[in-house]
């Protein structure tokens, strides 16, 4: 709900401001499903736990579905600016509604299942074509797609969650850490060598 209030607050004040052609980006950390640590997933859809594109809120005691695609365009030119030193993919982005049992941990406070439900949780997702977890995307996507935004995800996966859940930190998981912020840059600085501000 935090992420929720903080964009819808967002968008009213570029209401207000009258911003037009405005394109949010959500960067950070997540983790991966079927993926290298260290690359950064550029998100197609944002799906919920059953795996699908939606974002549902209770309005008026009834539970309403938005969409949660992302600007494809926009996707295709984060992807084009990839490379060797941030390695990039495109797939879906699961949204869990907490860190433990959403995202199928065994190391919360709370554990209702086995490890083969949860590897079979997590292969069912990545089959699906989730290449990583984390918490904002659906809320992100939807908002922005129903206040005409142009967004994208950007998040670097820390480890492959189908290997394991432990988090080994050091100076490499520090530098990765780096790589959504990174690329999200060339792609501002390239929006604006291409317009008339700096002609």
């Amino acid at each position: 709900p935090s992420a929720s209030i903080l964009l819808c607050e967002l968008i009213k004040l570029l209401y207000y401001a009258e911003a037009t052609d405005v394109t949010f980006f959500r960067v950070g950390t997540s983790g991966g499903l079927g993926i290298d640590p260290g690359t950064v997933v550029i998100t197609r859809r944002a799906v919920n736990h059953d795996f699908k594109p939606v974002y549902e809120v209770p309005i008026l005691g009834k539970m309403v579905s938005f969409n949660t695609d992302t600007d494809s365009e926009l996707a295709q030119e984060l992807i084009n600016l990839g490379g060797n030193d941030i390695p990039v993919s495109y797939g879906d982005t699961m949204c869990g509604n907490d860190f433990y049992e959403a995202q199928a941990r065994l190391d919360g406070p709370f554990c209702d299942y086995s490890f083969e439900d949860k590897m079979k949780y997590l292969h069912d997702a990545h089959e699906a074509g989730v290449l990583n977890v984390e918490m904002e995307c659906t809320a992100f996507t939807s908002l922005c797609l129903r206040a005409g935004i142009r967004t994208a995800i950007v998040c670097v996966a820390l480890l492959n969650r189908l290997k394991g859940d432990q988090l080994f930190k050091g100076e490499s998981h520090h530098n990765i850490e780096k790589r959504p912020l990174a690329l999200v840059l060339r792609y501002i600085s390239k929006k604006l060598k291409d317009s008339s501000w700096a002609k």
